[in-house]
């Protein structure tokens, strides 16, 4: 079985790499396209009211397949390959390569060189950008728009830390599908914050659990480590020390640091058992 979260295929229409692996009406060789809007949701549906299942954020690629002449386009993530719909308007045909990427959780975007100007968008957090040159201490990207330098850096720059990265993001709130400091959810932050140490990471935590790491023997949990990634079903919880996690959750509806031992006795409590930790 294909996992359609990652296979754009449909009964009537699929990608033409995928020919000759599953049925469908007609095959389909997609369009590449980037994200231009600062986050683009993608949706089970073509529809505002469909699920979130994920986010793109600007200047991420995407292979359009399909769209509904109603504002919505049908395609697959370039970065983890996550297929949906996304809103036409948040896609334009890419111009030139990204050269920078947004380090800061978010950081504003001016009309000019002064912040005393107002600005014209916020970016995430793993933002790509093509930066033309610098003016003082702002970078200008390639449509002529101005960002701070301190909240850039080059595309191959890694974190040293991806546990530094997550908690950052305490106090965001939590929102399913979400990548940004705007909203996150548990598998967003363990991709997001993996990605900006330079670590290949699929979107959702039942991915992550397969993809990521080795499964720790039943004798060593008692030693965490620094990074280990403790997993329920459906959720995900990344180890700071050997006695606290920081994870985004529904219970407090955002990002938290809290200590291990009480927090899987409270998820326990609703019925869901650690399934699994992995030390990557």
């Amino acid at each position: 079985m294909h996992d359609l979260r990652l296979t754009p295929t449909r009964g009537d229409l699929a990608a033409k790499y995928l020919e000759g692996k599953v049925q469908a009406d007609r095959f389909v060789v997609g369009e590449e396209f980037e994200v231009i809007a600062p986050i683009a949701p993608v949706r089970e549906q073509p529809s505002s009211n469909a699920m979130l299942m994920t986010e793109a954020l600007r200047g991420e690629r995407v292979t359009i397949y399909d769209r509904n002449g109603e504002g919505w386009a049908w395609g697959q993530l370039g970065d983890d390959g996550y297929v949906g719909w996304l809103p036409d308007a948040a896609l334009a045909k890419p111009a030139a390569a990204p050269t920078h990427k947004v380090s800061a959780l978010r950081t504003l975007v001016f009309p000019g060189p002064s912040i005393k100007l107002p600005p014209d968008n916020t970016l995430a957090l793993g933002s790509k950008l093509t930066i033309a040159r610098e003016e003082g201490t702002f970078a200008v990207t390639r449509e002529g728009t101005f960002l701070p330098k301190t909240h850039l850096v080059p595309l191959d720059h890694r974190e040293a830390d991806f546990v530094a990265v997550a908690e950052r993001f305490v106090g965001t709130p939590y929102l399913w599908g979400g990548k940004s400091s705007l909203g996150i959810d548990c598998s967003g932050l363990v991709q997001v914050s993996l990605t900006a140490a330079g670590t290949g990471c699929p979107r959702d935590s039942d991915m992550q659990q397969t993809g990521l790491g080795r499964a720790l023997e039943p004798h060593e949990r008692n030693s965490l480590l620094r990074g280990d990634l403790i997993f329920w079903k459906g959720h995900v919880a990344i180890v700071r020390d050997s006695g606290t996690m920081v994870h985004a959750n529904a219970h407090h509806m955002a990002t938290v640091i809290e200590p291990i031992a009480p927090a899987i006795a409270r998820i326990k409590a609703t019925g869901s058992e650690v399934v699994a930790i992995k030390r990557l």
